[in-house]
């Protein structure tokens, strides 16, 4: 039985000023007048002053400096360069900037992309810093900083591991020519469960999977170029994986439904662990799944697909009004005198017999799907931005399971070929997240592609950020050009 929580939304109301008309002028002498009453106003925003921090001892001071030249290893920066100790309010105020780039992220949410809709709970960390220098207390202070999750630990473990790879001259490019021992080797830099007398094409399946692709045991093209992927990208694609890590929430509901959507993987966790996982589709590198956090309210059983404005004019239109009528479709009218198309309910509708609706600003569900033959691809980006399920109908058991009139019947109601909505009985969370680095329970690390381009990006804007923000920060050779 699956329990799960909601999340609370954030809501901001902004009210317009009322601009006041002049006042009438007149040639006549003024006449006396009842006196005009006072502007009511609202009462003033009192901002409170920050909190002070104590000053620091020196042997604190000391720490301090130290600690923050490791910013390197939490992927603030490629590198650090070596400065001068900071001393009083500019060792303070490093202090609070590193703080919220640990908490929070080190890029501000309002250089995102719209699609990066995962947006980080701002937090002051100068009250939680002053207690920690007032008690001696600041190495507990600075670990309690980073996101509490296995994820962002291991990524920071992987960092360490290839930013030594980096430094030893990272690894050779492969051809189709290379030799076995050439191909062995490579792969070896980053596997170290690689043996001289394992066959080639174990080492080459371990790969694969390792990258996502299809386990052929074969140096085919698509392994080649993962292989031949610089160190210094898979470095960058570490730091903008932990930094996404910080954008989520430190506690997060023990029950919810996880969407990776750069590997197209779907998972359940019950009780913060993972109980039931399925292949998606995801959005196409042209349209893209938006990063986001919600919550799953009802099911649709049966639903029509009421086609979107955009997928209409460039798919659908151009095919002429006899041939969407002939292929099923129905053309309805609006009230402003338009036109829209719409997908009946049924066995060839786009969105299956199953359509999970969760509030969300892009109109993006989980849904079925009629065409299941992208499920046994490798890959599976091609979606309009929804994502589609390779099981709806157990995972919506799962969501239904704690009401009695529906538990075991999602089947019973699919049958029945009745449009309707089921309300869950407990909201389910849910997040869509954009992991292309993962460590594995035995620290190797895991690559998916970058179909979005998202990552070279966001690197870009972390090394940009620590350059303007951090006095510890110097460029990356990789990246810096790139900005």
């Amino acid at each position: 039985m699956i329990r799960l929580s909601t999340l609370p939304l954030l809501l901001s109301i902004a009210l317009p000023a009322i601009a006041q008309p002049p006042a009438p002028t007149s040639i006549l002498p003024p006449a006396a007048s009842p006196a005009t009453p006072p502007a009511v106003l609202p009462p003033p925003i009192i901002v409170p002053p920050p909190v002070p921090i104590p000053p620091l001892s020196p042997a604190q001071e000391a720490w301090a400096n130290d600690w923050l030249q490791k910013g390197a290893e939490q992927g603030l920066m490629a590198r650090a360069r070596a400065t001068g100790p900071l001393t009083g309010q500019a060792l303070i105020t490093a202090l609070v900037d590193r703080a919220k780039a640990l908490g929070t992220g080190r890029v501000d949410s309002a250089d995102f992309l719209n699609v990066w809709a995962l947006r980080p709970t701002p937090v002051d960390p100068r009250p939680a810093l002053a207690r920690a220098v007032a008690e001696d207390r600041l190495p507990q202070w600075a670990a309690g900083l980073t996101p509490p999750y296995a994820g962002y630990d291991g990524l920071r473990k992987g960092l360490a591991t290839y930013e030594r790879i980096r430094d030893k001259g990272g690894w050779p490019m492969l051809s189709a020519d290379s030799s076995p021992d050439a191909v062995r080797k490579r792969i070896a830099i980053e596997d170290p469960a690689v043996t001289p007398a394992e066959p080639l094409s174990d080492v080459l399946q371990r790969a694969q999977r390792r990258y996502g692709l299809n386990p052929t045991g074969l140096l085919d093209a698509r392994t080649l170029k993962e292989l031949n992927v610089p160190v210094d990208e898979r470095i960058g694609a570490i730091m903008a994986n932990m930094e996404r890590w910080r954008w989520m929430p430190r506690t997060l509901p023990v029950n919810r439904v996880q969407v990776n959507i750069a590997a197209a993987v779907l998972t359940v966790f019950e009780g913060d662990q993972p109980v039931k996982s399925m292949r998606a589709v995801t959005g196409s590198p042209d349209n893209q799944t938006p990063m986001l956090s919600s919550n799953i309210h009802s099911i649709v059983v049966n639903p029509p697909w009421n086609v979107p404005a955009s997928i209409a004019k460039r798919e659908l239109w151009p095919k002429g009004r006899a041939t969407l009528i002939r292929q099923g479709y129905k053309i309805v009218g609006t009230p402003g005198g338009g036109e829209r198309i719409v997908q009946p309910a049924g066995p060839n509708s786009a969105l299956g017999r199953l359509k999970f609706d969760f509030d969300n600003p892009f109109a993006v569900y989980l849904h079925d799907t009629p065409s299941r033959g992208k499920f046994s691809s490798y890959d599976r980006l091609a979606s309009h931005g929804c994502i589609r399920l390779e099981k709806p109908v157990p995972l919506a058991e799962l969501m239904v399971a704690a009401d009695p009139n529906l538990a075991g019947k999602v089947q019973e109601l699919i049958d029945t070929g009745k449009t309707q909505r089921v309300s869950l009985p407990s909201q389910v969370a849910v997040y869509l997240l954009y992991w292309t680095a993962f460590a594995s329970a035995n620290g190797t690390m895991n690559f998916r592609s970058d179909p979005y381009g998202w990552d070279k990006l966001l690197a870009s804007k972390i090394e940009a950020s620590s350059r303007r923000l951090d006095p510890t920060a110097a460029p990356s050779p990789a990246l810096a050009s790139k900005d």
